[in-house]
């Protein structure tokens, strides 16, 4: 609340509304980092995975998880935005976030998954410019795409059926993404890219929340 209101402060100070930015004086208190809380376990993602209700929603799920995606990336995406590459495996154009544009791969094994996914009932394959992943009810506003708070409901009730926390939302499927990938080898300027992170540091709070050394691990216990 307190973040919410310096900010507030600082852009009626930026636009002229207040002749001083009187939230620079207000000092925020430190937080505790419940980051490594919002990491799932390989095992309990593919858990959630296979627990989902239906094709469309488990394969929303591995999506999301193997391109690191966030909840909005994933509901924006379009046909035109999905190719098979040469050795089948697949490239995602992603928009989100910031307006900034990515380019994620997905391993075969996902993208036999979602590509069965543009069959319509009649055998017909969606157009380019339909959603890759369709809400059931009739939406004009988002022309078929899936809501983001409906995603929200798809996770939370996955993760039920897992026997994981209520907590459980989206974005912790993008923070096991990026501990998974760098606990396999994955560089972490690579991760950074593939999440389209701002800055190094910010990837780096994935390191720091799984450590990978410690020297409690050299004590004689």
């Amino acid at each position: 609340m307190l973040s919410t209101l310096k900010s507030l402060f600082s852009f009626a100070n930026k636009v002229g509304y207040l002749p001083y930015n009187v939230g620079a004086a207000l000092k925020l208190p430190a937080v505790k980092n419940v980051l490594p809380e919002r990491i799932l376990t390989e095992a309990e993602v593919h858990r959630m995975v296979e627990r989902t209700g239906s094709e469309r929603d488990r394969v929303l799920l591995l999506t999301i998880y193997a391109g690191g995606l966030r909840r909005e990336d994933a509901c924006r995406l379009k046909w035109r935005d999905v190719k098979e590459r040469d050795d089948g495996s697949g490239q995602i154009t992603a928009f989100g976030k910031g307006g900034k544009t990515g380019f994620v791969l997905l391993p075969e094994s996902v993208m036999r998954e979602l590509l069965p996914l543009r069959r319509r009932r009649n055998g017909a394959l969606a157009g380019e410019d339909e959603p890759v992943f369709r809400s059931r009810k009739a939406n004009t506003e988002r022309r078929g795409h899936l809501d983001p708070s409906q995603v929200n409901k798809i996770v939370k009730r996955a993760a039920a059926k897992a026997g994981l926390s209520e907590d459980v939302s989206p974005h912790w499927l993008r923070h096991s993404h990026a501990t998974h990938a760098k606990r396999r080898g994955a560089d972490l300027d690579l991760i950074m890219r593939t999440l389209r992170h701002a800055s190094l540091a910010t990837t780096g709070r994935y390191l720091h929340a799984d450590p990978s050394d410690s020297s409690a691990m050299y004590l004689g216990l």
